[in-house]
């Protein structure tokens, strides 16, 4: 009996220690631990977060919570804006653009507060001093499961930790195991630079409280409490001083919970150690198998939506870091669809329903002075973080940013009224978790009143995704009050009589021509912007079948609104003027949201528009910051061009070794998109990215495998969504479409691009598509004829043949088509 008891446990221990295999297709791994944040594997359930650096000797979590930032509830509005506006606007016209910088300065831009930052609770140490010398290390972190594994031995032991931040029970789980009895020793500890004071409440509970810094004058008034507690199986526990010992057991659960008394954007009335206590006290009774099981079934709910494949190769055997390091130069698959799936692992990870939307770090930072304060800046970077959030089948992973959006209406209204005495409501280029709406840093950077405008394109894409028109009914009141807006800040041009944004910027970029001053009037971004709102407002009341008196109205705005005009190099003009600089080599290309994410810019209808999109990322080059890429390869996908976009993700894919600044762009050791420092949207942007390079929905139809590499000849991606309700998978070889799955949620017509003739299985039949697709949610925009000056060289961009069909879908069924063989 005792030779079977022996063998059982034998087993159970080989069973335990074998899961964490080097690599796989879900699996970042490494080495040795990480030396620095960016080498740090992170997790997190949409609330909690943490950095876990693996070090066997000293383990360490650095911990987030998303709704601690400095400060408190405040706003950030300058009431002398109505004095100066009449006057910078005179300014601007006449061309006097260092005197319009001036006064924007000082009767726009916030007196004082330019927003808050998100913030650092600090540290759960893990000290393991009767450790001898260490073997066999290995870590990782399994994207599939949203655990992360730390194996290794000493003296003949060993050791195993995994660590998981559960979205159900919201509590951070470690389980720390030996293969020998009596062998986990340690101290237990917190720290951090915002605490009040750390104690060991008994001799199994850690409890630190805190409070958040006092920035710009708003005092910080937004308390945490994290508690940690210790369940151990065999071995004793103990107080030391303000540490808790644990001594010869042979497992140890710990559950990590951080609370703090933000209510909601106004106020600070919950009870944060009350909140606290109720996440551990649900979960202490339950076993680290059932905590784990309840957490991986509702992430894999959302992961598992989507898979993708392009192969592996010899490459993979290496670790992350070694494989991001030497991409450029190896033939490595499998870390680009690793990478792809990184990202949806964040967002699921960094955006949850009822919580906060990802801000510039997601949720995960270790400062408290974060570069940017890592708050939400709202002319690229916060849009960038939800591009993947529709298309790679996370709709949930939105609704943090559609309520945030639905908060801003409301702080908006107040700065539309006090800053420029108008209805509706605005937001300029950054905000906070208090949602202020005011011009943050000096006007070179944060005058651009276009945040809301941009921010309400995706409650319209969010609609078009899922067709939910009791959804489309909430958002519209936030439409039309960022419509309303625009109809009283809108001002003549005096030259050309359009109806113009002044003052603004192309962000975050200033014409050599205008003495050190980014403020002008009418840019391109700012027109497209403002065109897209006024389009899909018109579009969503016709649907709603309200407001028909506001129809005509808007119609006649958008009738004003300047065209694109494409400048004398034959680029897409950034400005008003023909200013633009073939050497400007500028990280945004702001001008470029024509071409995506909008689509009023698109390769079957605009041509001279593409080319002169093409003409600008030339000019701009592919190195830049991180984001910038990611953004860039979403771009290269919409001009077809799938070799340029491959040739950015292994841009984006170049190892940065050390966190910093000053640095080009690229991917830190943990895939971490390297601005640099650390910002999270360029690892959102690439994965969106991808997505556009196998599959398109902007420009009329479903467009399979648009920009597909010639490196990338066989793979399968499954369960990417469309406009209209539509779940497509796709398979290739030898880059041609082999096999294309399409469920239709909605019904209606399915207009498909495909590379190659296909034929729809069963008895059912593709047409050669022609006209309007009858599919309402696949309409594209009507736009002016662009202006092209007469300096102006096109070469129009080459667009492979394709074959476009249609066939009638109903609600609920799955299409496939198939390869036609000659």
């Amino acid at each position: 009996m005792k030779s079977k008891l022996c063998i059982i446990n034998i087993c159970l221990l080989i069973s335990i220690f074998s899961s964490a295999q080097n690599g796989g297709k879900y699996k970042l791994w490494y080495n040795k631990p990480a030396a620095q944040w960016v080498e740090a594997i992170p997790i997190g359930n949409g609330r909690i977060a943490a950095m876990v650096y693996g070090d066997p000797y000293k383990e360490k979590l650095q911990l987030n919570e998303s709704t601690f930032w400095s400060g408190g509830p405040s706003r950030n509005d300058n009431p002398e804006g109505p004095k100066v506006l009449d006057s910078i606007r005179y300014y601007l016209f006449k061309g006097n653009y260092k005197r319009a910088q001036i006064l924007a300065d000082k009767g726009l831009t916030a007196k004082t507060l330019h927003g808050s930052a998100f913030q650092n609770i600090g540290d759960l140490n893990l000290d393991f001093k009767n450790l001898g010398d260490v073997k066999d290390y290995y870590r990782e972190l399994d994207i599939e499961k949203a655990i992360t594994t730390t194996t290794f031995s000493s003296n003949g032991i060993k050791y195993k930790r995994e660590i998981f931040s559960s979205i159900p029970d919201q509590i951070i789980v470690i389980k720390l195991s030996s293969d020998k009895k009596n062998a986990l020793n340690f101290t237990a500890n917190f720290s951090s630079d915002l605490k009040k004071n750390i104690k060991a409440i008994d001799a199994n509970t850690l409890q630190m409280d805190g409070l958040s810094s006092t920035l710009d004058g708003v005092q910080g008034k937004v308390k945490f409490n994290a508690l940690a507690k210790f369940i151990a199986k065999g071995g004793k526990t103990s107080v030391s001083g303000e540490a808790v010992s644990v001594s010869n057991a042979n497992e140890v659960t710990i559950l990590i919970s951080i609370a703090t008394n933000f209510t909601d954007y106004k106020t600070l009335h919950t009870d944060v150690v009350l909140k606290s206590r109720k996440y551990i006290s649900e979960a202490e009774h339950k076993n680290f198998k059932t905590l784990f099981q309840n957490h991986r079934t509702v992430y894999q709910s959302y992961f598992k939506r989507v898979d993708f494949d392009l192969g592996t190769s010899e490459a993979s055997k290496n670790s992350t870091d070694i494989r991001v390091k030497n991409f450029a130069a190896n033939y490595d698959p499998e870390l680009v669809s690793l990478y792809y799936q990184f990202g949806r692992y964040l967002l699921i990870s960094s955006s949850q329903p009822g919580g906060q939307p990802a801000n510039l770090q997601g949720i995960w930072n270790n400062s408290n002075k974060p570069a940017w304060d890592s708050k939400y800046t709202i002319n690229i970077n916060t849009e960038m973080n939800y591009w993947p959030a529709e298309k790679t089948n996370l709709s949930e992973m939105h609704e943090p940013l559609v309520q945030m959006i639905k908060d801003l209406s409301i702080t908006g209204a107040e700065t539309a009224k006090v800053m420029y005495k108008s209805r509706g409501w605005v937001a300029h280029h950054n905000t906070d978790i208090w949602r202020i709406t005011g011009v943050v840093d000096f006007a070179n950077a944060g005058m651009w009143p276009m945040g809301g405008a941009w921010l309400s394109q995706h409650l319209w894409e969010k609609y078009l995704y899922s067709g939910d028109k009791n959804y489309l009914k909430s958002v519209y009141p936030i439409l039309k009050s960022a419509a309303q807006f625009y109809e009283d800040f809108l001002i003549e041009d005096p030259t050309n009589k359009w109806l113009v944004v002044s003052p603004s910027m192309s962000p975050e970029n200033i014409p050599q021509q205008h003495q050190g001053s980014a403020l002008a009037a009418g840019n391109t971004m700012d027109n497209q912007l403002v065109f897209d709102l006024f389009t899909k407002t018109k579009k969503a009341a016709q649907i709603l079948n309200i407001d028909s008196d506001k129809i005509p109205v808007w119609n006649s705005i958008i009738l004003r609104l300047p065209p694109m005009q494409i400048g004398r190099y034959g680029q897409l003009q950034e400005w008003m003027g023909d200013w633009d600089n073939p050497e400007d080599h500028h990280r945004h290309v702001s001008h470029l949201y024509g071409l995506f994410p909008s689509n009023q810019i698109n390769p079957f209808t605009t041509p001279e528009l593409l080319e002169a999109s093409k003409t600008v990322l030339i000019h701009r080059g592919d190195v830049s910051t991180g984001w910038s890429m990611g953004w860039k390869v979403n771009l290269w996908a919409k001009l077809l061009d799938g070799n340029h976009a491959n040739k950015l993700i292994k841009d984006q894919l170049t190892l940065v070794e050390k966190d910093g600044r000053g640095q080009k762009g690229g991917t830190y050791p943990n895939l971490f998109d390297a601005h640099p420092p650390f910002q999270i949207d360029g690892n959102f942007g690439c994965t969106s990215g991808i997505t556009e390079m196998l599959l398109q929905t902007q420009n009329g139809c479903i467009d399979i495998l648009p920009a597909l590499p010639d490196e990338w000849k066989n793979g399968k991606i499954s369960g990417l969504k469309t406009y209209g309700d539509f779940e497509v998978n796709i398979v290739w070889e030898n880059n041609i479409a082999k096999e294309v799955v399409i469920k239709s949620g909605l019904g209606g017509n399915c207009r498909i691009r495909v590379p190659n003739e296909m034929k729809l299985s069963g008895n059912s039949k593709l047409r050669k598509a022609e006209g309007k697709n009858l599919n309402s949610f696949f309409e594209t925009p009507e736009i002016k004829k662009p202006i092209i000056s007469n300096e102006a060289k096109l070469n129009p961009v080459e667009i492979k043949n394709g074959f476009l069909y249609d066939f009638p879908t109903e609600a609920g069924k799955t299409y496939i088509l198939k390869i036609r063989k000659s």
